[in-house]
């Protein structure tokens, strides 16, 4: 299905929310129809992140626990929402001494040789006749993926909505809620709490199939397409 670029008036504005949830997974549509709803849906506080380091004498300290200083939440769907919480490039020094990289910002996903851990946290399964925010397209959605978190929209396929390929090893695990992953050849899998996958820079995309959120983390490595 290709999306126009234009805003999306009645029956359509369904046919754009459809698109824009599986774009990143939320193939998954919500169970509330406004924002703040959606995000607060779980009823759990925002995961916090234990980072570690060194001090001047070399030993091992906690440098922040607290959430990640880099929260992306997407306006085009609401309640989708990444905790960016840490990356590398190349072959980490390892001296404790570094700086948060999360400070300066993110990526959509890494280079060669390169990390990145996060935490997505998809939004439910929308009820029928939910609307997406005034305004939204398809074009608009992969823009705001993409001025958040850079390059990410580039990677989603306007023909097939949610479907994606990156050049990456993505290690992910349901850490609550359920998930569905399907490949190139329509086969899917039903991920439950504590279930994990391997994703090996294959075509997917991801629906949440509950009227409730689900939280997965992923640490995703830069490799090289053969």
């Amino acid at each position: 299905m290709t999306l126009p670029s234009e805003p999306f008036e009645g029956g359509d504005r369904r046919q754009v929310l459809q698109a824009l949830s599986a774009m990143v997974g939320g193939g998954a549509l919500a169970a509330v129809s406004h924002s703040a709803e959606a995000k607060d849906a779980s009823e759990l506080p925002p995961p916090k992140r234990a980072l570690t380091g060194r001090n001047e004498a070399g030993k091992s300290v906690f440098k922040s626990f607290d959430v990640t200083t880099n929260v992306v939440e997407i306006d085009a769907n609401p309640g989708l929402t990444f905790y960016e919480l840490y990356r590398t490039e190349g072959v980490p020094a390892l001296t404790g001494l570094e700086p948060d990289p999360m400070l300066p910002g993110t990526k959509g996903f890494p280079g060669p040789g390169g990390t990145i851990f996060r935490l997505i946290s998809y939004p439910p399964r929308r009820p029928e006749g939910y609307k997406p925010p005034p305004g939204v397209t398809f074009e608009s959605g992969v823009k705001e993926l993409s001025d958040k978190l850079p390059g990410m929209g580039d990677h989603f396929e306007r023909g097939a909505p949610g479907m994606h390929t990156t050049d990456t090893i993505d290690y992910g695990v349901v850490v609550r809620g359920e998930m569905t992953l399907e490949l190139d050849d329509g086969q899917k899998v039903h991920l439950r709490q504590g279930d994990c996958i391997v994703q090996n820079g294959t075509r997917h995309r991801w629906r949440n199939p509950l009227p409730e959120p689900c939280l997965m983390a992923f640490v995703s490595l830069g490799g090289k397409r053969g």
